[in-house]
């Protein structure tokens, strides 16, 4: 990018912090490769928002889109919960995984809320608190001012300051930077590419560090935030953690590059490869859905008698693919002997499996479903 300066570093006492350059200002691309992959990036974000205008239901699919980002993005910052533990229950959790547990349903909660408010709130650092606040409720990091900017100094990397990888900018110039960051992502004045902007907002999200703990998790989730409240996505169904958890140490080394060698070219090639790449598996993803669901609608069928309770146990799957018989009972209406039945006939179709291996209290998962949104399919 032209005359681009990343920063520079800041003696205070007995460390050096780095303060970032503003962001809200004029940019101009000139690199080729830039402009061809930002090309494909936004023909590939629109083949994705198309399936979600056409794919009936697909608010039933979002959970499991938002579950999958939830377990992702924990990961990367070293929280070891899967999709197929995150959809049990509290108690059905190893005891020495539950903090694990309680930090992915965090981050599901934080970011059905944050889209739930961008109906009435814009984005911004209120939004951005509010989001923060809920990511950190009741958990590891909930001494760690949930909801606030720092007041302290924080670092990247290593066990004291003294050896850290990485050390952002001091705690008195955070509102300053993060008043820049907004006013950006609203700019009127001047025309950026949506997606350069959210990867630059990106870029300096993780740069300033704004809050104690948390950071990595609020700014990736930002990214699809700011995508639907800019309506190039109708539905918040694009989520980079995946990508950015594949190439971890990518990840990490363009964005120090960008601060050591002002290389913002190479963090934008990174990202919109992540956008290509993310949109075409989140299309996959719908196709296999959708196979699926005329799959499992032609097993209900054969049912017989069974089949209009079969469909409707399909349907409550489709949103939240772990089941029990007391569930069953609920949404049917049927006695528990027929409960019983249904439950064992869809096993048969192997719509449903059972996974706690007990006599008692059995769990079923729908375990096709659960395999397209697993990485491990």
């Amino acid at each position: 990018m032209k005359h681009f300066t990343s920063g520079k570093y800041i003696t205070q006492g007995s460390y050096k912090s780095f303060q970032p350059e503003k962001i809200n200002r004029d940019w101009v691309i000139e690199n080729m490769e830039l402009i061809h992959l930002l090309s494909q990036a936004d023909r590939q974000l629109g083949r994705l928002d198309m399936y979600s205008e056409y794919i009936p239901n697909i608010d039933l699919f979002i959970s499991m889109h938002v579950l999958k980002e939830a377990t992702q993005s924990s990961k990367i910052e070293g929280t070891k919960t899967n999709i197929e533990e995150a959809l049990l229950e509290k108690e059905d959790v190893a005891e020495e995984r539950r903090d694990d547990w309680e930090e992915v349903q965090n981050y599901i909660s934080a970011l059905n809320q944050a889209i739930n408010s961008l109906e009435e709130l814009p984005f911004s650092s209120r939004l951005i608190k509010q989001t923060h606040e809920i990511l950190l409720s009741g958990v590891r990091g909930k001494h760690k001012l949930p909801g606030e900017f720092r007041t302290s100094q924080n670092w990247i990397g290593g066990a004291s300051i003294a050896d850290a990888t990485f050390i952002p900018p001091i705690h008195s110039t955070i509102d300053e930077y993060m008043s820049d960051l907004e006013k950006f992502a609203h700019s009127q004045n001047t025309y950026f590419p949506e997606l350069l902007k959210i990867a630059l907002i990106h870029y300096q999200f993780e740069t300033i560090h704004p809050f104690l703990d948390g950071n990595g998790r609020v700014g990736r989730l930002m990214i699809t935030l700011y995508l639907v409240e800019k309506g190039i996505l109708k539905k918040p169904i694009l989520y980079l953690s995946d990508f950015f958890e594949r190439n971890r140490t990518l990840y990490y080394d363009n964005l120090m590059r960008v601060r050591e060698k002002a290389d913002i070219t190479q963090w934008f090639k990174f990202f919109l490869v992540g956008v290509i790449e993310t949109a075409k598996s989140s299309i996959s993803a719908f196709d296999s859905i959708l196979k699926l669901q005329q799959d499992v609608e032609i097993r209900v069928q054969s049912m017989g008698s069974r089949s209009a309770n079969a469909s409707i146990i399909a349907k409550q799957l489709y949103q939240h693919p772990i089941i029990d018989a007391q569930k069953v009972r609920e949404i049917t209406g049927l006695s528990m002997p027929s409960v019983y039945k249904l439950i064992e006939e869809l096993e048969t179709l192997k719509i449903l499996h059972e996974v706690t291996g007990s006599k008692r209290g059995k769990v079923y998962f729908f375990k096709e479903y659960i395999d397209l949104f697993s990485n491990e399919q």
